[in-house]
């Protein structure tokens, strides 16, 4: 049976802590492949402020250089909010000879208790949640815990960066950082 991981998001931008988060938990799990999975509409934030097209293309930047990490736009192709249950269920559907491992921030765990239909998703799959600056691990729900190193990034952060003209170099791979440059994305 093949194990896959899931790392979800808005990747809006991806950036360097997304991708030590994937190496880290493939490594550690012995996993295959990583997914990143971009989503539409997530449920729990706003909506990305880059177009589909233009964070797919920097996934696509950010992971060239690794074989085992791949996008799938599955929540893309889904009109409306993202709820992982629906992702997974078709997933599995698709994919019915794989072992889902879905990777989550601690920030996301602390929020299990609010995720839409948990109690189905346990059993679809299996939830690794890595350390995030400022939040908890620890959790009710049954949950394998990865140490990563952590670094205090978020595509927030970033955005916020470049609104004000500040420097996002060595926070996102080169090649990203060129393409945020030449497109000039997220100068507001």
């Amino acid at each position: 049976m093949k194990k896959i991981g899931v790392l979800g998001g808005t990747f809006d931008p991806p950036h360097l802590g997304h991708l030590i988060i994937a190496q880290e938990v493939k490594k550690s799990l012995n996993l295959g492949e990583i997914w990143f999975i971009p989503s539409n509409e997530p449920p729990h934030k706003a909506q990305a402020t880059s177009s589909a097209k233009t964070r797919i293309k920097m996934l696509e930047l950010a992971i060239n250089c690794n074989a085992s990490f791949k996008i799938n736009s599955i929540e893309l192709d889904r009109i409306g909010k993202s709820y992982t249950i629906d992702t997974m269920n078709e997933l599995i559907k698709r994919h019915n000879e794989t072992e889902f491992y879905f990777i989550i921030g601690a920030d996301m765990v602390e929020y299990l208790p609010y995720w839409h239909k948990i109690n189905e998703l346990l059993d679809l799959m299996t939830f690794v949640g890595v350390q995030r600056p400022g939040y908890n691990l620890e959790s009710n729900y049954p949950i394998v815990t990865v140490d990563i190193p952590v670094i205090d990034i978020s595509s927030t952060m970033l955005r916020k960066r470049l609104k004000n003209k500040q420097s996002v170099r060595y926070f996102i791979p080169e090649m990203v950082y060129h393409y945020i440059k030449e497109k000039r994305l997220y100068e507001y």
